[in-house]
């Protein structure tokens, strides 16, 4: 009788008893996931949980057909990707304006009480500026299905599978009732102590260093085999929502706590400010504390805490106006100008740099810092042997803040321009009413080299398994002239490079075909038009729609689009009057590169129009509005003035329409918006 009962109870399962056995498994290890990773507060030991998971892998190597996306086993084991996907963000992740000092924290405050006619309702959200990289989680019906870098904005690289192995993130929200579809936005960390642990083991495997925790975590997340990402001991904290579908909140705060309740990890440090001056304390106390916590953190985000006054204030094409991010000061260090290097940019600039003993700034190991111009380095009166101050603020380039001149011996040199090319030996010019001295050889080899780099960058034509050190081989083995050259190598050009082995060439074969389908904004962008950054190519896109037209452009058909200048016109111009471009053009179009026309800029009743939108919408969704008067050809702005043509006025407007009517502007009901735009219903 005891044997058969022995005999039974090692039975296998029935597939029915292993379904409930298997989610209740997954009910409990997300559990306790969820009390160490998010709470720091475990319930049971490692080799108690360890148990857990091993019986639901043995479950589910029983019953292959009871494995789910969201099973815990599946946090890693996906198979490595040969290059990422693109996803398009629901709303834009749009990057933030900055403070640097208490004058322009409190400017900014200013100008939100302005623009919404005094104070914010709900005062104010304070939160710690992780330094790490930011991504997006969308779960749908609780289930986490995708999630992405951050990328452009508009768009990032899909990384699921390896944000699946960061152990904070939960696979299915702890909601009762989650909302159809919700894309939440967080910034993926390594804690200081996480990060050195890296780095030592790559210095001991032979590898090169990351500069920071921000890279390291970066670099971990677009590793093609997710199985790398789960030996790094990556975390998240959630800051926001990006779009939701059945969720509603009412403010910042509410938001948060709502992210927190569902099981996700909300900084414990992010407060709420009911008026300036507790917003001023929460600035001053960390940036006194900050560099006392275990991960990097450079920074203080300030957001309008009532979601309706975000949605009233709005955003410019870059930033949010709701929110700014105040930086702590910039940290400084003392070392020594060893020498003067002058370096060749993609325009032609000549940028003196300084050589530096090695020095660690703002958790970065600084061994160069920019001396700008031939006028800077005067003012400055740098010279080599000089012991300097430098700084780092902001994620910008090192830079030199002053010279200590109590500690010069009479042996320091001082230091000329040179008067020709150092990469060509053309003879340099500077411009009048410019600072620095350009080569106007367009085929100096140091200018090609910039130009392709620019090219491949990401905001360009995003070609990430090609880098400076491959371009420099490149050209120095002569299979590469221009950017259209390319798309002409083979992998037998490829394998006989320095490093460069049969699948490492694959890969970057891939990477270099799939930039030919592109959008018409990144090809005129990766062109490398001076005074053409990215946002000025989305003008010249959206009001050219197709490359050909832009190539016949004027210089008065440039001027005349909203937005752009004269000098950018003659630039853009110019550039096309040029027939090597020209020429360059054809070439890249032959190889196949193919950019997506552009939606051209409307000519009904909104185009060339400035509209502001204020107020509640109930016909539209405050984005689909503002991106309809985009295809109508109107320019959408954030603040009324004289120059506003139009003011579209929900429920609850605000001060911009009691200015809209002190200026004279014409405002628009919901209805006559639709009717303008064409988008009435019947």
């Amino acid at each position: 009788m005891a044997a058969k009962r022995l005999a039974k109870k090692n039975a296998p399962p029935t597939k029915a008893a292993a379904r409930r056995r298997v989610a209740g498994l997954r009910r409990q290890i997300e559990y306790h996931n969820y009390r160490y990773h998010v709470l720091d507060q475990p319930e049971i030991t490692d080799r108690a949980y360890d148990r857990l998971v091993r019986e639901l892998q043995d479950l589910e190597g029983r019953f292959p057909d009871l494995v789910t996306p969201e099973s815990p086993t599946q946090r890693v084991g996906a198979r490595p990707s040969a290059a990422f996907a693109t996803v398009e963000h629901r709303r834009p992740m749009r990057s933030l304006a900055n403070a640097f000092n208490e004058e322009e924290l409190r400017a900014w405050g200013s100008r939100c009480v302005n623009a919404l006619g005094g104070e914010p309702a709900a005062g104010y959200v304070c939160e710690l500026k992780i330094d790490g990289a930011a991504v997006s989680l969308t779960y749908e019906r609780g289930v986490l299905t995708r999630g992405a870098t951050r990328g452009d904005g508009v768009a990032g690289e899909d990384v699921t599978a390896n944000l699946k192995t960061v152990k904070s993130i939960p696979l299915r929200l702890r909601a009762d009732r989650p909302p159809a579809v919700i894309e939440i936005r967080g910034e993926v960390y390594l804690t200081r102590e996480a990060f050195e642990a890296i780095n030592r083991e790559r210095e001991e495997a032979g590898q090169s260093l990351f500069a920071n925790p921000r890279n390291a975590a970066a670099g971990s997340l677009r590793q093609l085999d997710p199985r790398v990402t789960a030996g790094r001991p990556l975390d998240i904290f959630v800051y926001g929502v990006g779009a939701a579908d059945g969720a509603t909140f009412r403010t910042h705060a509410q938001t948060l706590q709502w992210l927190a309740d569902a099981g996700l990890k909300v900084n414990s440090h992010t407060e709420s400010a009911a008026a300036p001056q507790d917003v001023l304390r929460y600035v001053e106390r960390w940036t006194a504390r900050h560099t006392g916590l275990r991960y990097e953190t450079d920074g203080v985000v300030v957001k309008v805490n009532d979601l309706g006054e975000q949605t009233e204030l709005g955003a410019t094409s870059s930033a949010p106006r709701w929110a700014i991010a105040y930086k702590f000061p910039a940290e400084q260090a003392v070392t020594k100008v060893n020498d003067i290097r002058v370096y060749v940019g993609r325009t032609g600039a000549l940028t003196p740099v300084a050589v530096l003993d090695p020095v660690h700034v703002s958790g970065v190991t600084v061994t160069n810092a920019t001396l700008h111009n031939e006028d800077e380095i005067a003012r400055k009166d740098v010279r080599i042997g000089d012991w300097v101050t430098v700084q780092r603020a902001g994620e910008v380039i090192p830079e030199v803040v002053q010279v200590l001149t109590a500690r010069r011996t009479g042996r320091e040199r001082r230091f000329t321009m040179p008067g020709r090319c150092p990469s060509c030996g053309t003879p340099v010019q500077r411009e009048t009413g410019e600072a620095v001295l350009r080569c106007t050889n367009l085929a100096c080899p140091a200018q090609v080299l910039g130009r392709l780099i620019h090219f491949c960058s990401r905001g360009a034509m995003n070609i990430d398994r090609v880098g400076p050190k491959l371009l420099e081989q490149l050209l120095a083995q002569r299979l590469v002239a221009d950017p259209a050259d390319l798309y002409a190598l083979t992998a037998e050009q490829l394998i006989d490079l320095e490093r460069m082995g049969s699948k490492s060439a694959a890969n970057v074969l891939v990477s270099i075909d799939g930039s030919r389908r592109t959008t018409l904004a990144r090809l005129v962008y990766a062109l490398g038009i001076r005074h053409v950054g990215a946002h000025v190519a989305e003008l010249l896109a959206a009001q050219f729609g197709d490359l050909r037209h832009l190539v016949r452009a004027s210089f008065e058909d440039v001027r005349d689009v909203p937005g752009i200048g004269p000098a950018i016109a003659e630039s853009v111009a110019g550039f096309f009057r040029n027939p090597a471009n020209v020429r360059l053009i054809d070439k890249l179009l032959a190889t196949g590169v193919t950019p997506a026309p552009a939606r051209r800029a409307g000519t009904g009743p909104l185009a060339g129009k400035r509209v502001v939108f204020t107020g509640f919408l109930e016909s539209f969704a405050r984005p689909a509005a503002e991106a309809l008067a985009k295809e109508r050809g109107a320019i959408v702005s954030g603040s009324v003035s004289a120059q506003t043509d139009y003011v579209v006025a929900g429920g609850s407007p605000g001060s911009k329409l009691q200015k809209a009517r002190a200026l004279g502007v014409k405002v628009l009901t919901e209805q006559e918006f639709a009717a303008l735009t064409g988008n009435t219903k019947e």
